[in-house]
């Protein structure tokens, strides 16, 4: 295809190498279908951030209703994560290749499926391989509905419409703990799985009806399932080896798997390096702001992780907060994200992330020291409070700036894999902090249910999460670089991605399309 050419098809345009729905010409938020794809993208995302974060109030009640130890725990969250990190690139890719609705529905209804299954698992092994099912399904659909938008939005409209989907699917993880609380107080834990049912229902039903769809059609060749293969049985290595490690004290069987993991995370490279349409573009971290904003991401992500863990427990567990109470705690966290998240992507569209990037973590590093002050006493408003408030604020001023941040040099023909491999980033950052911190901090075996020993290591462990966090503020301070008006684009991504399909043959002419 050459410079500006176009082809049409029934109800379709080609347009530099992506198809899109001839009948959506550049959404606009504020128009009637616009708000309608918002909602199904942040309901389906949502649902499966929901699903990292609403578990975790209710693990103490898991534990003893299946006689299980914090090893088992850790893999009730890290067996969902750890598929979900997994899959996560290869989900991205499937949509660009296959059509982004088309991938993200059937990652909803696969969700919904193994959240059944989760609500019916008689044990914990069955109820860990479940939470892996889910994983899967998450994979599909996370990295899709963050692509539908980038493809599907008018790029006057992008800021806005990302900024409001960050706050809203990062209130999902924020209110997850809430919800999990009172469905706790109110009924059995398999409860907070069967949640995700209506919501599944809701998202196909819009996404049927409103969701255009898109493909990038020069993804040709088969998808690279051996990438995704060797990526889930590294990470699965990785995460066995962390875990059971410590909690049998580092047996030959977990050293061995350490290794295992090592080497396969280099074989996972060196494959992805050798693929004609690999799962993982290495081609993409030739963008230092891409690298950087990803980096940002692990060691913020980490630390959060770690906390929306742990937090929960101590207050249950040493504060003796009921399961409600302790998910209530938390709600400054999506009060101040669904206030602030929009407005704060609106403000890094124009003055630039850098500042945002920089200030959010430190934040968030505060607050999570301020916890270091719960203890058996517990004193919401002197105590947690506080703590909530500070660290709320530093996530709603730093999500919707790195999501855009780490998709900004990134062309629209890519704009699945780039959210892919963000997305993936924070997940497996999230794996490995739930993985390490426990035993770090020293808390192993049976110590969530013994206060005294809990509140030590969770004490720790805060510490840990505000370094993590700090170190995420700082190395954004060093490598974030706002845009300048006019400098030329970046050598790694000479065509930033591109949203918007004109309405006419003369201007798809004269739009600035890459040459095929």
């Amino acid at each position: 295809m050459t410079r500006g050419a176009f082809q049409t098809g029934p109800g379709w345009l080609n347009v530099a190498g992506l198809e899109f729905d001839a009948q959506v010409e550049g959404l606009k938020l504020g128009t009637a279908r616009g708000r309608w794809v918002l909602l199904a993208t942040v309901l389906g995302s949502g649902m499966a951030q929901l699903d990292g974060t609403v578990v975790n109030v209710a693990l103490p009640r898991i534990g003893n209703d299946l006689s299980v130890g914090l090893s088992s725990l850790q893999w009730v969250i890290t067996g969902y994560t750890l598929t979900l990190a997994a899959f996560l690139l290869l989900g991205g890719g499937l949509g660009d290749r296959y059509g982004r609705r088309k991938v993200f529905m059937i990652g909803v209804m696969w969700f919904a499926v193994a959240s059944a299954l989760c609500a019916a698992a008689p044990n914990a092994p069955l109820l860990i391989l479940a939470r892996a099912l889910q994983g899967v399904g998450g994979a599909l659909l996370t990295p899709g509905s963050l692509a539908i938008l980038q493809t599907s939005f008018h790029p006057d409209d992008r800021g806005r419409v990302i900024g409001a989907w960050s706050g809203l699917t990062g209130v999902a993880s924020a209110i997850g703990p809430f919800v999990g609380g009172w469905l706790l107080n109110v009924s059995s834990w398999r409860w907070i799985f069967l949640l995700n049912l209506p919501l599944a229902v809701a998202v196909l039903a819009v996404g049927a009806r409103h969701v255009p769809e898109s493909r990038d059609v020069a993804a040709v060749g088969r998808p690279d399932w051996a990438g995704g293969l060797v990526a889930a049985a590294a990470l699965a290595t990785l995460t066995y080896g962390l875990i059971e490690g410590p909690a049998g004290h580092w047996k030959p069987a977990t050293v061995l798997a350490l290794v295992a993991a090592v080497a396969l995370l280099a074989g996972f490279l060196l494959l992805e390096s050798r693929r004609r349409q690999p799962m993982l573009p290495l081609g993409l971290f030739r963008s230092q702001q891409f690298v950087a904003a990803n980096g940002v991401t692990f060691a913020m992500y980490g630390a959060l992780s770690a906390f929306l863990f742990l937090v929960p427990v101590q207050l249950q567990t040493v504060a003796g907060y009921t399961p409600l109470a302790a998910g209530v705690s938390l709600l400054p966290l999506t009060v101040l994200m669904l206030l602030l998240s929009a407005r704060s992507g609106a403000l890094a569209a124009r003055i630039g992330p850098r500042l945002q990037m920089s200030v959010g973590p430190i934040l968030l590093a505060v607050g999570m020291l301020l916890l270091t002050r719960v203890g058996s006493d517990g004193n919401y408003l002197t105590t947690v409070l506080p703590a909530a408030i500070v660290v709320g604020l530093g996530l709603s001023t730093t999500v919707a700036p790195l999501t855009a941040a780490a998709l900004s040099t990134v062309p629209a023909e890519n704009a699945g894999i780039a959210s892919g491999v963000n997305n993936d980033v924070a997940r497996t950052a999230g794996l490995l902090a739930v993985a390490v911190l426990p035993a770090l901090a020293g808390i192993t075996g049976d110590d969530y249910r013994v206060a005294s020993a809990f509140n030590t290591g969770f004490h720790h462990a805060a510490v840990i999460c505000a370094v993590l966090a700090l170190l995420a503020g700082v190395l954004a301070a060093l490598t974030i670089r706002n845009p300048k008006p006019g400098a030329p684009p970046d050598p790694a991504h000479p065509e930033p991605a591109r949203t918007s399909v004109r309405p006419s043959c003369a201007a798809l002419d004269s739009a600035p399309l890459a040459a095929e």
